[in-house]
């Protein structure tokens, strides 16, 4: 349903540092790169989230209700992605844990501020 999903950032190689390791922990790589723009995916496939400067040239600002969900494969990569994002500076919006039956997830914020969780079924 949903192709890819595009945060904005003031700061795109600091930002590019941040991802490249939360898409490292999920063995997936850069897919696509300009000076303003970087989107992370499989080879062959979409992307997954793409990192961008506004092209208003205005400063990236947070949507009040967004979050990009990340599905882990299971409940130690949940943990392992929450911990990574958090020791890249990242700040904690949930631990890792269930949140209603059959669904585990950890909450954080990118060095922008945009939230995003990792989150399993089952």
């Amino acid at each position: 349903m949903i192709g890819y999903v595009t945060l904005g950032t003031n700061d795109l190689p600091r930002g590019a540092r941040f991802y490249d390791a939360i898409a490292k922990e999920l063995g997936i790589g850069r897919m696509m790169e300009t000076e303003r723009f970087i989107a992370w995916g499989k080879e062959g496939g979409g992307a997954g989230i793409g990192l961008a400067k506004p092209h208003d040239g205005k400063p990236a600002t947070v949507g009040n209700g967004v979050m990009v969900a990340i599905e882990a494969k299971d409940k130690a990569q949940v943990d392992r992605l929450h911990r990574l994002a958090l020791s890249l500076g990242g700040k904690d919006e949930g631990a890792p844990g269930p949140r209603g039956e059959g669904f585990y997830a950890g909450y954080f914020r990118d060095l922008d501020g945009n939230k995003l969780n990792a989150f399993v079924m089952g």
